[in-house]
């Protein structure tokens, strides 16, 4: 008895550096085309600063840093489901409707829980923030301005060259001075790489010109 050969894909195998690249191309294009998720970038930022700036417990950092991937994990769920969607419905089709509209629910579900954790973490850690409020001042001066320039990165609007890189200096500054008091080395990488998508997301949309 012949035993038939195993199944051989007719496409090369590909590398896992090439496996990690489309990967990463495909979370730029969902947050140069997704505004939602744009949105949840810049809360993850939120996030890191927070966690970098207030003294937490192990299990409080896992569940936040757990949070944010599984809300930008969910948006891009949702996005790819999107495109399949339309794809294969090539007109108004309101099941396909339906489909999409639970999706963004589930994804919001998600982002409502994740803002109920958020405020759970910090009411618990009341006293915490209260003993150190002028380290939280000093947090805030320098957390608004990288949110705004890492928001400024990502937003849709034309820019030129050079602002968006006076936007990626300034991201990256502002990160590097609140490294020098980060009370969480996890959170200020998460926030670090947060970044460098926004700048992803910058130069995508400059070489899409």
């Amino acid at each position: 008895m012949t035993v038939p050969p195993p199944f051989q894909s007719k496409h090369p195998p590909t590398s896992f550096y090439r496996s990690v690249l489309h990967a990463w191309n495909g979370l730029v294009h969902t947050v140069v085309h997704q505004r939602n998720m744009r949105m949840h970038v810049i809360s993850g930022l939120l996030v890191g600063l927070v966690g970098a700036g207030i003294p937490l417990g192990l299990a409080e950092k896992v569940i936040l840093i757990f949070c944010v991937l599984l809300v930008l994990f969910a948006e891009m769920l949702n996005s790819a489901l999107e495109q399949l969607v339309d794809l294969a419905i090539q007109q108004f089709d309101e099941k396909a409707k339906l489909t999409k509209d639970i999706a963004a629910a589930g994804v919001l579900v998600l982002a409502i829980g994740t803002v109920v954790i958020f405020a759970a973490v910090l009411v618990h850690n009341a006293a915490t923030i209260f003993s150190n409020l002028a380290a939280i001042e000093r947090q805030v001066l320098w957390g608004v301005p990288l949110t705004f320039f890492g928001g400024a990165l990502m937003h849709e609007q034309k820019k030129p060259v050079w602002l968006d890189v006076l936007f990626g200096v300034g991201a990256l500054g502002t990160w590097a001075v609140t490294t020098t008091w980060t009370e969480s080395q996890v959170f200020s990488a998460m926030t670090l790489g947060l970044l460098v998508v926004c700048g992803a997301a910058a130069i995508s949309r400059q070489r899409a010109r």
